[in-house]
């Protein structure tokens, strides 16, 4: 899978599978976290986080680096 990140490059990644509903929780805990990192760097609010939040998850899977 080939996608456009949230910053502009690509994430090549697999399929992203979650082994629970408990895994894809912690994945989107993880994802707000550092989000909300991101949001402080760039001084506001971030109107294309679901982008964002998704590009990180599939990073995190893949092992590619996740997006700043």
């Amino acid at each position: 899978m080939s996608r456009e990140s949230a910053g502009g490059g690509r994430v090549e990644g697999g399929p992203t599978s979650f082994g629970s509903a408990g895994d894809l929780a912690s994945a989107l805990r993880r994802a707000a976290a550092a989000h909300g990192e991101h949001e402080k760097r760039i001084g506001e609010a971030d109107a294309n986080w679901p982008d964002w939040y998704a590009t990180y998850m599939v990073s995190e899977q893949s092992g590619a680096k996740p997006p700043q």
